[in-house]
């Protein structure tokens, strides 16, 4: 499967998104008649078996390893395949419209100190085609590492922090005009990008702090049509299918996810690729831009 790939713009197109007009009718019409993103959430949890991710994690983690690979960092290269291979995943509706994105980027928060006054920074993946598991590992480190060593915000949270000093009426406004310019698509590139209102998918990694997952909503302003949660992994007796009973390392994640982007039978085979690779974590190895070869049954 070939890569996401940048297309022309024409009229009707933003600047990070291509129109959908040939959308199902049924998605055209509940954009309209539900155009609030709050209005069309599906939550759900699941139980992810995650065994062969933690060995392949820990014999990643040799003593001749050159960085600390987590299950973070496998997460975030699962997520952008999977977006790649389910486009619709990488869909959103903003001004009653569909559409397709022609970038995968994936967001996360992460707190300067992991002290009760820390502030916390967003911070945005952008996957490429050549990307590995090795290549996100290095971003993700390599970020948080940076993020972690300053001492003044930069990029998009530089601007949060410039804009919340603003007196309340004239942020009020600012606010306003912010939220009317989403509407056609037109925010100004200092507001949005890395924004994590304006990505494929939110990931927060509670598993990290040990809390499971969580509901979490989506927000109204932006184009981030999936949010998904991290638990902490945990052994349980599992049932398997030769009628054993094994002790299997298994994460929950929750995931909301906007209902007018695909239908539920779309969003039930993209679940089930999570748990195939989970199952065959030598994928992430592999390009992004290479299939998994997955049969849906």
């Amino acid at each position: 499967m070939s890569f996401i790939e940048k297309q022309p713009r024409k009229w009707g197109d933003r600047r990070d998104a291509v129109w959908v007009k040939d959308a199902p009718g049924l998605n055209v019409i509940m954009a309209s008649l539900f155009p609030n993103r709050t209005d069309c959430e599906v939550f759900f949890q699941q139980e992810i078996d995650v065994t062969e991710l933690v060995k392949f994690i820990d014999a990643k983690n040799g003593p001749d390893a050159p960085l600390k690979t987590t299950f973070f960092h496998c997460f975030v290269t699962m997520v952008a395949r999977i977006l790649n291979e389910r486009p619709y995943l990488n869909r959103f509706i903003q001004g009653r419209r569909v559409y397709q994105r022609d970038q995968i980027s994936i967001s996360f928060m992460a707190k300067r100190r992991f002290t009760d006054h820390s502030e916390e920074a967003m911070l945005q993946y952008v996957a490429k085609g050549s990307d590995t598991l090795a290549d996100v590992s290095r971003f993700i480190v390599g970020e948080v590492h940076e993020m972690r060593g300053e001492k003044h915000a930069t990029g998009i949270n530089n601007t949060i922090d410039k804009l919340a000093k603003l007196p309340r009426l004239l942020l009020m406004l600012m606010i306003r005009i912010v939220r009317w310019l989403d509407f056609w698509g037109r925010v100004p590139k200092a507001l949005s990008d890395g924004d994590s209102n304006y990505a494929s998918v939110l990931l927060s990694n509670l598993g990290s702090i040990k809390c499971p997952s969580v509901y979490h909503h989506l927000n109204n302003y932006g184009t981030t049509s999936i949010m998904i949660t991290i638990g902490t992994i945990t052994k349980k007796s599992v049932l398997m299918p030769d009628g054993t009973v094994q002790i299997r390392d298994m994460v929950d994640i929750g995931a909301t996810l906007d209902e007018r982007i695909a239908d539920g039978f779309y969003f039930a085979r993209s679940i089930k690729l999570i748990q195939h690779i989970c199952s065959h974590p030598e994928l992430l190895d592999r390009p992004l831009e290479e299939d998994s070869e997955y049969e849906f049954v």
